[in-house]
């Protein structure tokens, strides 16, 4: 692919008679609820008389001093992090009318000042939200409790140890809750009756809403989305592209097109994400377009567009794109055992991969390969990195192990277009791929994100309350 640059195809595009002159169309960002800092409670907690760490402990100076230290916190994390509260509770009869004043927070950071204290059981039931024991060296003795009280299905986690520095691990974690129980996902099908079981479950663990609309409801969104946008959209999507290959002008316009009417839709709802299930649309043709451009558009903007109405891979996308800033991969996993490798490949894929922040990675637009229409992005992702591989089984469990990426699109099949198994692959080499073979379940499908985030994630797993099962 050395060769190969946007100057060098830029005379080619299909029929756009590109210029280069064409301005880029505006896109107001879409935020939403789900975008604010994580909003957390300090709670302080002791007893009318203290006998550790010492007798006559000053519990007023104590509470002060802490709550200097994580007003610092605060100040170091503020777009993402907002405490509130500080109460301290001494009695049990405190716990209740403390926990009616906590409104909508996300969380609640437990700062035990004594032995003895309140019960920490009773405040994290009181709180009904996630809490974190920050457990201060000679505070108290709680975090031995806490291992406990999590196999009992609390939400609740320790942090035992007197760096307020080791705090920062934690902003994301937070933030990740709050963005969840902020967050919307449309779900579109024929029928969407079915998914409402797993959808509720969904809901009640993390708080996510979610919407439902049917394959009409896509088409009167797209009808309604601006043609002369889509067309210039799309004579900039092909502008930066690599090369064309396949695709008409329109469906590339008819892609785009989907793009606006799902920007549209998440305005619309107040929404951030979004899956179809895509294929019975399309072989039924009741979908309009293939929707394969609009995911990659959207999961590299920091929203979510996920094929295939695949839910657990939608809810495995927000969690991680919320605390790592990565887009996610939807992959079909390809196991070749006598390189130890497994290959991922699918026809949807951000530029953004190696992070939201980050450049993004160069495309050819490409049919879509299974059916040989539409038109979608195979894009040339990073190699030579580490990416965590990672799918909700259910609301309860998350399935989760890491690999090193040793090739990309072009190098996977031995050819620049790399027409086998959908466009867009990385070839990757896993810890052990006969264990995982053995052990494989939950569906086909796998998330990849670049990065090593499963430290990450078993820390959203304790506070958040879910098993983090590792498949290798």
């Amino acid at each position: 692919m050395s060769e190969m640059t946007r100057r060098s195809f830029n005379v080619s595009l299909c029929g756009f008679g590109l210029s280069g002159l064409l301005p880029a169309v505006e896109e107001e960002p879409i935020d939403g609820p789900w975008s604010g800092p994580a909003v957390v409670a300090k709670v302080y907690l002791t007893a009318p008389e203290t006998h550790w760490p010492k007798p006559g402990l000053d519990v007023k100076a104590a509470a002060a001093e802490v709550d200097a230290r994580l007003t610092e916190v605060e100040r170091k994390h503020a777009k993402n992090l907002r405490f509130t509260g500080g109460q301290v509770l001494k009695t049990a009869d405190e716990i209740e009318s403390w926990a009616r004043g906590l409104k909508d927070v996300d969380a609640v950071l437990m700062v035990p000042l004594s032995t003895p204290s309140v019960s920490v059981p009773a405040v994290v039931d009181a709180a009904k939200v996630p809490c974190l024991c920050f457990s201060r060296p000679y505070a108290g003795h709680h975090w031995s409790g806490i291992a406990a009280l999590r196999k009992t299905g609390r939400k609740v986690d320790v942090l035992p140890t007197s760096s307020y520095g080791d705090l920062d691990a934690w902003v994301p974690v937070w933030r990740t809750i709050h963005h969840m129980r902020n967050s919307k996902v449309m779900v579109s099908s024929a029928s969407t009756d079915r998914y409402k079981p797993l959808t509720s479950a969904f809901t009640q663990q993390f708080g996510t809403s979610m919407g439902f609309l049917t394959y009409d409801d896509l088409k009167t969104l797209f009808d309604k989305a601006d043609e002369g946008l889509a067309q210039k959209a799309a004579e900039e999507f092909a502008r930066n592209a690599l090369r064309v290959v396949e695709p008409k002008p329109q469906e590339i316009r008819d892609g785009l097109r989907f793009y606006l009417a799902m920007r549209n839709l998440l305005k619309q709802e107040k929404a951030n994400a979004v899956t179809v299930d895509c294929f019975p649309g399309l072989l039924a043709h009741k979908l309009p377009a293939y929707p394969c451009i609009a995911w990659s558009k959207l999961n590299d903007s920091g929203l979510y567009g996920v094929c295939e109405g695949d839910v657990p891979s939608t809810m495995t996308q927000l969690l991680v794109t919320s605390y790592a800033r990565v887009p996610g991969f939807v992959s079909d996993p390809v196991f070749d055992l006598s390189h130890n490798e497994v290959i991922h490949a699918h026809c949807v894929a951000a530029t953004k991969m190696g992070g939201l922040d980050g450049p993004s990675a160069p495309y050819l637009i490409r049919h879509h390969l299974e059916t040989a229409e539409g038109a979608v992005l195979q894009v040339l992702m990073p190699s030579g990195r580490q990416i965590t591989v990672a799918r909700f089984a259910d609301p309860k469990k998350l399935l989760v192990s890491t690999a090193e990426v040793t090739a990309t699109s072009a190098e996977v099949s031995g050819n620049p277009d790399a027409d086998f198994g959908c466009r867009s692959k990385i070839r990757t080499r896993v810890p052990d791929a006969q264990k995982w073979l053995e052990n494989y379940s939950a569906g086909l499908h796998r998330v990849i994100f670049y990065g090593d985030h499963v430290a990450g994630i078993e820390r959203m797993g304790r506070l958040m309350g879910f098993e983090v099962v590792k498949e290798m």
